[in-house]
């Protein structure tokens, strides 16, 4: 469904884009014990930890981009704001940002792989 469908059947609605690019399964294959574990509990860590992961948010209203951020730091996440709603192709499967979420990606890698998709879909509008 395309985000103008959306707009127009939820016309009151906020429409945010969130945890696209983030599985809710085991890491397969298993490298260790906590791979069983859902990425959404085995990649949490605390606010300042040097290896905590990041997850991207797409709307056109800042204040449900405000409401995710505040949501992923409480999970265990920081957030790349990947805004408009119209960006959020850039999480989705085939871009390099899905590519990378079997483990998880900083801030600054979430930011690259996002960057990334649209040099991708560029070269291949040619």
């Amino acid at each position: 469904m395309s985000r103008s469908s959306h707009s127009r059947q939820l016309p009151d609605s906020r429409i945010v884009k969130a945890f696209s690019h983030i599985q809710f399964h085991p890491r397969i294959p298993l490298r260790v014990p906590s791979d069983a574990l859902p990425a959404l509990v085995r990649l949490a860590r605390p606010r300042g930890a040097t290896d905590r992961k990041a997850l991207s948010v797409s709307s056109d209203f800042p204040d449900a981009v405000a409401f995710v951020t505040r949501l992923y730091d409480d999970l265990g996440f920081d957030t790349v704001d990947n805004s408009p709603l119209a960006e959020s192709w850039r999480s989705a499967p085939g871009t390099p940002a899905w590519a990378a979420s079997v483990d998880g990606q900083s801030q600054r890698e979430l930011l690259e792989n996002l960057r990334r998709a649209g040099e991708t879909s560029r070269y291949e509008r040619l």
